[in-house]
């Protein structure tokens, strides 16, 4: 697999000489004067995808993804007062506001990513190439620009429409589009990426395929409850060769990176010259903060400053779990240990979540296990971040069909995948009741999914979010007396997140959110 890396252009300074009677000025050079080779594309693809790390693996990722939902909370530390804590802790607590610092960084990376790909697009025939070969990259772009709009116009609403790269402040400083504006380009731009990419080839080199595509898209037309056109596209998917792992932890080994599990996923590698690790969403996050954390990782790093206790599992979602399911273990490891008097933690154990109780004198504090594997230097993992896993195909292919009042062909995919969460099919669902399968299929997507940053944008689609996020809030300022009275006031106005303040500023034709 090609190195996907950021796309940087290069100016060289010339040198001034005397015999030269047409000087070349440096800084007029344009970017169609860039692209003159098939490598010069591929160059500025590889900077699309890198693009993608800041959108779906970042902190405001899993902070907005999971954090805001009940999957996961945090670990309160008094002493820590830093305002992009604050700002993180606010997320889950539903304090945020305009200038909250933890939110515009995924509104950034999106539209870093829709930039790089519309430079591509609008220079895609300064030179002539083979079909397949323009195929292919536009195919690629319009992927990475339709997944970019899809997170937008979920965590934030109407957002602005870029097509083409702007060339004046007319062109980039325009109004917000329409929600359904939005999600016209993206199954545009997500049609268009399914008809110009091949099927998946194993091993997968870690680009956008076909069944990447589809995916995409039969996940968007769930959204828009287009439940028989979802259906179309991921039925096709079915049919390209993915399969799940035998056992739950596989999909996400090191070794099994771009398997046949894999639909899409963010690319990571300690081992180039200059490495791509993962870092911003490293276990190393998720880990309490420890002065040492050799005990659970195996490497000696000190993760209490701007590191350590956040998207900690909550025990609403331990208990989701079912008896049996081998995927508790899989997902959920306990550090074992105790919290000093400045709320930083020394760990003397790793232990399973099954059925864990402390010992005396000692806290299980759980954290998400299946994003651990081992690396060699702290905080800068070898993991991927999975955006799409064929689970997941399985799973929205059943709610599509339950929908609409398929329940018995909805089960087959259903249990597809809890028949490998607990080794057999003992643990089979067989009711064909609608609405008892729709809340039972969003449970199996917890399970499932959990930290996979899916579980707020579940809720909300759903129409779920404000009475289990209340519900949830009740019992979590019974739990810590540190939360703010104000503190899980969920609206119909807090399902969005705020424009960024700083864009608002910049751009005086964006409107604001409601309530922000």
């Amino acid at each position: 697999m090609k190195k996907i890396s950021c796309f940087i252009f290069v100016i060289l300074s010339l040198t001034s000489c005397k015999k030269f009677l047409n000087e070349t000025d440096p800084n007029n050079i344009t970017l169609g004067a860039y692209f003159k080779t098939q490598n010069d594309f591929d160059l500025a693809v590889n900077g699309a995808y890198a693009q993608l790390r800041g959108l779906y693996n970042s902190k405001s990722a899993w902070t907005m993804g999971e954090m805001r939902s009940d999957n996961t909370h945090y670990d309160y530390k008094s002493s820590d007062q830093a305002v992009a804590t604050i700002n993180r802790y606010n997320v889950a607590d539903f304090l945020d506001d305009k200038y909250n610092n933890q939110t515009p960084a995924k509104w950034n990376a999106a539209f870093g990513a829709i930039s790089a790909v519309n430079v591509i697009i609008d220079h895609i025939d300064d030179i002539k190439l083979p079909d397949a070969n323009r195929n292919l990259i536009l195919g690629q772009v319009k992927f990475i620009r339709a997944l970019s709009y899809f997170d937008l116009v979920r965590f934030y609403g109407g957002v602005p429409i870029y097509k083409h790269a702007p060339l004046n402040r007319e062109e980039t400083y325009i109004p917000r589009a329409s929600v359904q504006e939005v999600y016209d380009l993206i199954i545009a731009d997500a049609t268009d990426a399914a008809a110009k990419l091949d099927a998946p080839a194993f091993p997968q080199t870690g680009r956008a395929t076909k069944g990447a595509a589809l995916t995409l898209l039969g996940d968007v037309y769930l959204h828009l409850k287009k439940y028989d056109l979802a259906e179309q596209a991921l039925k096709q998917v079915t049919a390209m060769g993915y399969s799940l792992f035998p056992n739950y932890g596989d999909a996400f080994a090191l070794g099994n990176k771009n398997g046949r599990e894999s639909v899409f996923e963010i690319q990571f590698n300690t081992g180039l010259a200059v490495p791509q690790a993962n870092t911003a969403a490293s276990v190393y996050n998720f880990l309490p903060r420890m002065a040492n954390t050799t005990v659970v990782t195996g490497v000696n790093f000190n993760s209490i400053t701007d590191v350590g206790g956040f998207n900690t599992p909550t025990q609403d979602l331990i208990s989701a779990y079912e008896t049996g399911d081998l995927r508790l273990d899989a997902s959920v490891g306990i550090a074992e240990g105790t919290f000093n008097a400045t709320d930083d933690f020394t760990a003397t154990a790793v232990k399973s979540s099954v059925n864990y109780t402390a010992p005396a004198g000692k806290v299980g504090r759980p954290f998400p296990r299946k994003f651990l594997h081992t690396h060699a230097i702290g905080n800068q993992t070898n993991d991927d971040w999975p955006v799409y896993r064929y689970a997941e195909v399985l799973l929205l292919l059943a709610e599509s069909l339950n929908q609409q009042g398929k329940s018995g062909d909805a089960l087959t995919y259903l249990n597809n995948v809890r028949e490998r969460a607990f080794g057999n099919a003992s643990h089979n669902i067989t009711t064909a009741d609608q609405a008892t399968l729709q809340t039972l299929i969003l449970k199996e997507r917890r399970v499932e999914l959990a930290f996979e940053n899916k579980r707020w944008l579940d809720l909300v689609r759903t129409g779920n979010a404000i009475k289990v996020m209340t519900d949830f809030g009740i019992k979590q300022k019974a739990l810590y007396p540190y939360l703010q009275s104000g503190s899980y006031n969920v609206t119909q106005n807090r399902l969005l997140f705020p424009i960024p303040n700083a864009e608002m500023l910049l751009n005086d034709k964006l409107t604001q959110n409601p309530e922000y």
